[in-house]
């Protein structure tokens, strides 16, 4: 493998590790000796570290110069668009935000996207990943939107199981209303005002990503 792809498979695997380890199996273990604030100032210090290890090496890695299919454009410009809407939407009320209080997570309603998966935000990651994998422009691009892809979906896994465990009954009265897999045909729940803010977004920085990644994408790929 060129050894700069090399590198970007293995600072993905560390940023992608990292967070799995202390999220879970360690966190319970630092926070004790680190107390909460500096559990999170070294998990944030990490994160950084590992994440522009993964920009530096995805920059150094050989850009794609496959072609790539109309269809392959369409479908993933859809899944972007939905992937901005579950991430905007999750950011409206959601349980599952850290410091939550058990009391609000133990009287929280499913709403919005909400009511299409519990984790809008992780799979609103995951389908941008899926999009950039559909398209298959470069093995740099495979790397890094697959290690995103099994951080947001193998992640929103594991909350589940230590929402489970810290809060008991209050985080069971959450998954009762809703699922870990998507329910599309609710996607209309997310309401008109985070449609119509995905769409604008989206456009925004479809038409930046030809100025920031040297590639149209959107509808601008063929607007120009």
């Amino acid at each position: 493998m060129n050894p700069q792809l090399t590198s970007l498979l293995a600072a993905s695997t560390a940023f992608v590790g990292t967070h799995f380890i202390m999220s879970h199996p360690l966190r319970a273990g630092m926070v004790r000796a680190l107390g909460e604030k500096g559990f999170l100032g070294l998990y944030t210090l990490v994160s950084l570290g590992t994440f522009a290890w993964m920009v530096v090496a995805f920059r150094a890695s050989p850009a794609g110069t496959g072609e790539v299919s109309e269809g392959a454009w369409v479908a993933a410009s859809v899944l972007t668009i939905v992937a901005l809407v579950l991430f905007l939407g999750s950011l409206l009320g959601n349980p599952a935000l850290p410091d939550t209080p058990k009391e609000k997570v133990a009287t929280a309603k499913a709403h919005g996207v909400f009511l299409v998966t519990r984790h809008p935000m992780m799979w609103g990651f995951a389908l941008w990943a899926l999009a950039h994998i559909l398209l298959g422009w470069s093995e740099r691009t495979l790397i890094l939107a697959g290690s995103l892809l099994i951080l947001a979906l193998v992640g929103a896994h594991l909350q589940d199981r230590k929402k489970e465990a810290l809060l008991g009954d209050a985080w069971a009265h959450w998954e009762a209303q809703t699922s870990y897999w998507p329910r599309w045909q609710r996607l209309g729940a997310a309401g008109p005002v985070v449609w119509i803010a995905s769409l604008v977004i989206w456009a925004a920085a479809t038409w930046a990503h030809k100025w920031l990644a040297g590639i149209p994408a959107g509808v601008w790929l063929w607007l120009g």
